[in-house]
């Protein structure tokens, strides 16, 4: 069904400050067309929600139009960056997509812009640096921050615009991301929604430090002001002016504006917690009856009736638009794969040859090689600059390639992978370094509730490598010896590689790097520097996505990865030379996705399997090797799966209680000598 064409009055998208100059009341009544489109169907779609058509909830941006319509029609949408809060429709609305789109989203149907998997408002278009939000508030800061600054490295003078609520001021990717942006100087205008409540919570109840919140801003060396969204002409000045500075001074600002929420949080939101009165108060402060009031009437009538008759036109094809069938939805979790890279046929660049590194010293090559050979690449992370790194991973390459491409970030892991995900969505290729993995779970919400996420629910591919040093064996406790990725890949959507060589995490590198979707790297910190091994251009890099057989046998079929293949290699040696047992032993390297054909025949063959990893048994990696390798022909093995894992505490600190704690090539020897017997 064709979609309806838009009347005249909605043909242009863009208001610029001369306009507001020289034709100051044409400029009031295309605010006003797009304040009252917002309106109605904001109005509309509560109407459908009530009669049961649109599922799930519905937010709305009742009286908040004098905010986000004018700041849209501001913003140059060829290059600028956006998120839209929940009371942004309007925003959607001008950024780009008919409303029909719009709509199809709300009703979740075929046509739904994010094919009716992500819910109503939270679509987006990352194609036009619309970033698609999610429901943890503040988190999107950084998102927003991490592409204008992939604008600006790409030479184009754009601003990013970020909402957040008053409430979602309080969060602590908020404040992270308010310090990384004035630190690195980033042109974001963060804009505060503050119409009073954080659901039922007032701001009086938020805040013992007083409710200006666009005082924060001298606090991170910004610039701050407040202003009367519900005054859009006033309003609509100071936010070009705001949009101005930002765009000439390259400098983050924060503008609080005062706005209204005239329905309650959501659908089902009463507002019984207003206070007698509140309500009609507000509404006698609504932008948009205020706006009508100074505007023809005549004029203002027939654009109503015209956007009225469109409005329905369009809720018509929602309406008469089929149902979203599953088809695609698992093919579609990852970003199709990239075509390889053109590499140079060398390890370092000039060819020089490196015969023999150790692991931590092949991962340093890799990067060099990336930064050398593709513009597009960012090494972040805390003390890789001068330091080299906590484990001198990054040694060196500060000097080389100078702070724009290789730089430290403030101890602020949450905003720092946001950052970097807004990056990803504009064209980079960003590499964070997390200084250990655990500390990886500071950014929880943006690496698996965002990153994992964005391409299945907006399609938008998310490429960047998040560098995990992990494991123990080193006497550091239980905050820096975690291996957390039976955690991380519980949420599909993430890619991982946890090579136990020289030479595969050169490969691995390489591999997760021209990857278009979010890749963990696990670096096993005790193969850092255990040996060193011949490290050589391999054309087959990518076969490091398939696991690979260390040793050939016939008594059993066992699958590691990590620091475990090594210790593993051993046992089986020792059974060969003492039992006359041989394994066929695979390192499994690629995590996710686990691509287990060639394990599957090997089991198949010698009927017996063994799964040994550092992590710990309940709930561990290796469980869900097991189940995935067995279920097929369970009833054809000769002896149950084993399965060798670290025991299920926390990591202790001592060095003889580690070693009780994790595998260790006795261990697994006498674990599979008793399963033997």
């Amino acid at each position: 069904m064709a979609f309806p064409h838009p009347p005249a009055v909605l043909a242009s998208h863009d208001l610029r400050p001369a306009e507001l100059a020289s034709s100051p009341t044409e400029s009031l009544l295309r605010i006003y067309a797009w304040m009252y489109l917002a309106r109605a169907a904001d109005n509309r779609i509560l109407e459908l929600y009530r009669q049961g058509l649109i599922k799930g909830t519905v937010t709305g941006g009742q009286g908040n139009e004098g905010l986000v319509v004018p700041l849209a029609l501001l913003a140059d949408k060829a290059i600028d960056v956006v998120s839209f809060s929940h009371r942004g429709f309007g925003g959607h609305l001008l950024w780009s997509g008919h409303l029909c789109d719009h709509l199809n989203q709300y009703f979740a149907n075929a046509g739904s812009p994010t094919k009716a998997r992500e819910g109503n408002i939270h679509h987006g278009d990352p194609t036009h640096r619309s970033l698609p939000m999610i429901s943890h508030l503040g988190a999107m800061l950084s998102n927003v921050a991490g592409a204008t600054d992939s604008q600006r490295r790409l030479g184009r003078p754009a601003v990013g615009i970020a909402f957040f609520g008053d409430g979602g001021s309080s969060t602590g990717d908020v404040h992270e991301t308010l310090n990384l942006a004035s630190l690195l100087s980033l042109p974001v205008l963060f804009v505060i929604e503050n119409n009073g409540y954080a659901y039922s919570t007032p701001v009086s109840e938020q805040y013992a430090a007083g409710t200006e919140l666009w005082r924060r801003a001298d606090g991170y060396g910004m610039e701050g002001l407040r202003i009367d969204a519900t005054d859009v002409e006033a309003g609509t000045h100071a936010l070009a002016a705001a949009l101005d500075k930002v765009r000439r001074t390259s400098r983050p600002m924060i503008v609080e504006a005062m706005t209204l929420r005239l329905r309650g949080h959501a659908a089902y939101d009463t507002g019984e917690y207003l206070q007698p009165g509140e309500s009609d108060a507000f509404f006698a402060r609504d932008p948009l009856p205020r706006l009508r009031a100074r505007l023809d009437p005549g004029r203002v009538a027939a654009i109503e009736a015209e956007l009225d008759s469109f409005l329905e036109a369009c809720v018509k094809v929602a309406l008469a638009t089929p149902r979203p069938t599953p088809a695609g939805m698992q093919d579609d979790v990852y970003a199709p794969v990239a075509a390889p890279f053109a590499w140079k046929t060398t390890v370092t660049p000039g060819g020089a040859a490196s015969p023999q590194l150790t692991l931590a010293q092949a991962l340093n090559a890799g990067l060099r090689k990336i930064l050398t050979e593709r513009p597009e690449s960012l090494v972040l992370g805390q003390d890789i600059a001068t330091y080299g790194g906590a484990f001198r991973v990054t040694e060196g390459l500060f000097k080389e390639f100078g702070r724009p491409r290789v730089f430290n970030t403030p101890l602020a892991e949450s905003s720092c992978t946001g950052y970097a995900i807004g990056l990803a969505l504009n064209g980079h290729r960003p590499i964070e370094e997390f200084q250990f993995a655990d500390f990886a779970t500071e950014a929880a919400t943006q690496i698996l509730l965002n990153a994992a996420t964005m391409h299945f629910r907006s399609g938008a591919a998310c490429p960047l490598v998040l560098r995990l040093p992990a494991g123990g064996g080193l006497t550091l406790g239980s905050f820096h010896s975690q291996e957390l990725e039976s955690l991380l890949l519980s949420i599909p959507g993430l890619k991982a590689l946890y090579p136990s060589t020289p030479q595969d995490a050169f490969n691995a590198l390489l591999a997760a790097y021209e990857d278009n979707n979010p890749v963990l790297l696990f670096e096993h910190k005790g193969l850092y520097r255990r040996g060193r091994g011949p490290v050589d251009w391999d054309p087959n890099y990518r076969d490091i996505w398939q696991p690979k057989r260390l040793r050939s046998g016939d008594f059993a079929t066992l699958v590691t990865y990590g620091e475990m293949a090594h210790l593993a290699g051993e046992a089986c040696a020792y059974f060969a030379e003492e039992y006359e047992k041989t394994f066929d032993l695979f390192d499994l390297r690629a995590l996710a996705p686990l691509r287990l054909d060639a394990i599957r025949e090997s089991l198949a063959r010698t009927g017996r399997l063994v799964v040994v990893h550092e992590g710990r048994r309940t709930h561990g990696f290796g469980a869900e090797l097991v189940a995935q390798l067995t279920e097929d022909h369970f009833a054809s093995l000769k002896a149950a799966p084993l399965r060798i894992a670290a025991l299920d505490m926390p990591v202790p600190f001592a060095p003889e209680l580690e070693q009780a704690f994790r595998p260790t090539k006795e261990t697994i020897i006498d674990r599979i000598a008793a399963w033997m017997g």
